[in-house]
């Protein structure tokens, strides 16, 4: 019992360390993903973190499956190395007498995991998309990046602001490029302002600037210089906040619209803290290390395994969302792949018996040479 309770501490320290350095992992891999978005002005640089914290909650139900079966292979292959394990068989213990303190460390994580897949992850989901959703729906001025080329949002406007002072309606050193037809305006102008009219129309107004006019081809241009010229600012601030993506949808909206998009998502959210059981229990019979020999062989083999597991249930929710199978079929198949390999596995440890026959010392036929 004690030792027991020992190993089981070690993994709950192991598991703290893995999902550390994993979280670590991610939240940079995002941060700077979301960086080169909001450099090409596809995010809200002033909504910039927040997207990155829940991009990074949404990736927390794998990184604690990952972190549950690290830990606890971890933790095992240090016995196993260190001949604890030889104690244990020795007092007449078997290895499947881990199946219960490893399952009581691994149900609450597993709890944890179904909560946030369910529950959690499709609310930042549909908080970044909304988030994105309403960056687009802004007019082209609010969306500039001092420094940048941004293209507006009908993609015949390019504006460029030098600076831009924190509420966006004052704009210096402005260049503003507009195609209509075969024509094509350039605005330069030293500052601006955007205004707000009764009706809600919004305009940019710019001070002290030159208008060329000019078609492609054609030499002659018109130069205009104005003291005060408006430019209207299409926005879309009143459309609808709407998506498409299952992702964002709850599991109570998963259920309401069982099509194959909607049941495709709903597999991998089920999925996820089955896996976290299943690949803890898998790291038990596949955390054995030969002292004499190291321990490289397993881990690389572990690795591989939770690596196809865990993409085979990728592979069934996209199966379900083309429609090649169905949702009452994918839902337990690559589980119960996953626990025949498991049974298979402990069944090895516990029969002590190869699956592979030893090769014989010489060959048939031939004699043993002289000593």
């Amino acid at each position: 019992m004690i030792f027991r309770r020992a190993i089981v501490n070690e993994i709950a320290n192991s598991a703290g360390a893995v999902f550390s350095v994993l979280f670590c992992i991610v939240f940079t891999q995002v941060l700077v993903h979301m960086l080169g978005d909001a450099a090409s002005g596809d995010v809200d640089t002033k909504a910039l973190f927040s997207i990155v914290a829940l991009s990074t909650l949404t990736n927390l139900p794998l990184v604690l499956t990952l972190s549950v079966f690290i830990a606890v292979l971890i933790a095992l292959s240090r016995a196993f190395r260190d001949s604890e394990m030889v104690v244990w068989f020795a007092a007449g213990q078997s290895l499947v007498a881990w199946i219960r303190p490893v399952l009581r460390f691994a149900l609450p994580v597993a709890c944890l995991v179904a909560t946030l897949a369910l529950f959690v992850s499709p609310w930042a989901e549909r908080m970044i998309a909304e988030a994105r959703q309403r960056f687009e729906h802004r007019d082209d001025v609010s969306k500039v990046t001092p420094g940048r080329f941004i293209e507006s949002a009908a993609s015949d406007r390019v504006f460029f602001v030098e600076n831009l002072d924190i509420d966006g309606a004052h704009v210096e050193s402005v260049f503003a490029s507009q195609r209509s037809g075969n024509r094509e305006i350039i605005i330069v102008a030293a500052q601006g302002n955007v205004e707000t009219h009764g009706d809600g129309a919004r305009f940019l107004v710019l001070s002290n600037g030159r208008r060329y006019e000019g078609a492609a081809g054609v030499a002659e241009n018109r130069v205009l210089e104005f003291d005060r010229y408006a430019i209207r600012l299409e926005s879309q601030t009143d459309a609808p906040l709407a998506s498409s993506n299952a992702r964002t949808f709850t599991t109570g909206q998963l259920l309401a619209d069982p099509t194959a998009r909607n049941l495709g998502e709903l597999l991998y959210r089920v999925s996820l803290p089955v896996a976290a059981v299943i690949l803890a229990l898998l790291a038990v019979p596949l955390a054995y290390v030969n002292p004499r020999v190291g321990r490289s062989a397993n881990l690389i083999i572990a690795t591989l395994l939770a690596l196809v597991y865990l993409n085979s249930i990728q592979i069934m929710q996209s199966n379900v969302q083309r429609g090649r199978m169905g949702f009452g079929t994918a839902v337990w198949l690559a589980h119960a792949v996953a626990v025949l390999v498991l049974v298979a596995l402990f069944y090895r440890r516990v029969s002590l018996r190869r699956w592979l026959p030893r090769l014989p010392q010489l060959l048939p036929g031939r004699s043993r040479p002289p000593a």
